[in-house]
């Protein structure tokens, strides 16, 4: 049995969850109703310009951004602890599998879980603002497309990774929740208070350049900034930027590679292959 199989298998069995489809069926609406907000009402959310298809694009990310963690933990927390609780993990690896072709499996048939449920909800989304608007830009949707499925992949990867050193799914579901906790909705605030550590209990009048890509290590943070990085031109028109550090630089001055929106790029790979390498490290170890 190959990885592929078990990637197959996997999908199969994923896919019927009844708690996916809830949120699946959540994202539709909500993508639904604040697609329609955004193109009735642009000012309310930072378009005084008026609605266009590349301000959906980023007023979307904000929505994917919340959606991918919470599936991400729904579908993957018993994807290894799950078995091994159960104890199917012993039948499973008395076939001619390896422990890292089941863990490869298990990340490539949840990550394809949860990219299929997010493209139902985003087809259904930007379909629905792109007939309200009237306009597309094709390309500009591919490259959104391609990097949301990445950022999905990486967040199946994480909470794979989660899943594998544990065998108790109710430690597996504290895990993730925790790492969303602390990575998703506190993040924001850890970065300010380290430096607020750092310069003596006191925040400085400029943020320093160090800050930037602290604050992009946020699993989200790191997506919408990869964003910008594919798609400048859309950011620019619809004035999407990352949180910036630091002080303005002149035209002759070089910026560090760290304060600028590609370093989304590098942090989400980073989490890509972080959470592999120590996810499968930890499983192989595993005394089942």
């Amino acid at each position: 049995m190959t990885w592929l199989v078990v990637a197959k298998k996997d999908f199969r069995d994923a896919v019927q969850s009844r708690a996916l489809w809830a949120l699946v069926a959540v994202f539709v609406v909500v993508s639904i109703v604040s697609t329609y907000a955004y193109v009735e009402v642009p000012e309310l959310f930072g378009s005084p310009g008026g609605a266009t298809f590349g301000g959906l694009i980023f007023f979307t990310i904000g929505l994917v951004g919340l959606f991918v963690p919470l599936a991400a933990i729904v579908v993957c927390y018993k994807s290894l602890a799950g078995e091994r609780e159960l104890g199917s993990i012993k039948l499973l690896l008395s076939l001619p599998t390896t422990r890292g072709q089941v863990f490869a499996g298990k990340v490539v048939g949840r990550a394809a879980v949860l990219a299929f449920g997010l493209g139902v909800g985003l087809l259904v989304g930007l379909g629905f603002g792109a007939a309200l608007l009237g306009e597309v830009d094709i390309a500009a949707m591919g490259v959104f497309v391609l990097a949301t499925v990445g950022f999905t992949t990486v967040y199946a990867s994480i909470v794979v990774g989660i899943s594998a050193t544990t065998g108790s799914t109710s430690r597996a579901t504290t895990l993730a929740l925790g790492f969303f906790v602390v990575f998703e909705l506190l993040w924001d605030v850890i970065p300010m208070g380290l430096l607020y550590v750092v310069e003596g209990f006191s925040l400085p009048a400029a943020i320093p350049d160090w800050v930037y890509p602290v604050m992009q290590v946020s699993p989200s943070s790191a997506y919408f900034s990869t964003i910008v990085a594919l798609l400048p031109d859309v950011a620019q028109r619809v004035n999407a930027e990352p949180a910036q550090a630091g002080v303005d630089v002149t035209a002759t001055e070089a910026e560090p590679f760290y304060t600028s929106p590609e370093i989304g790029i590098v942090v989400l790979a980073g989490w890509l292959v972080v959470s592999i390498v120590v996810g499968y490290v930890l499983f192989d170890k595993s005394d089942f």
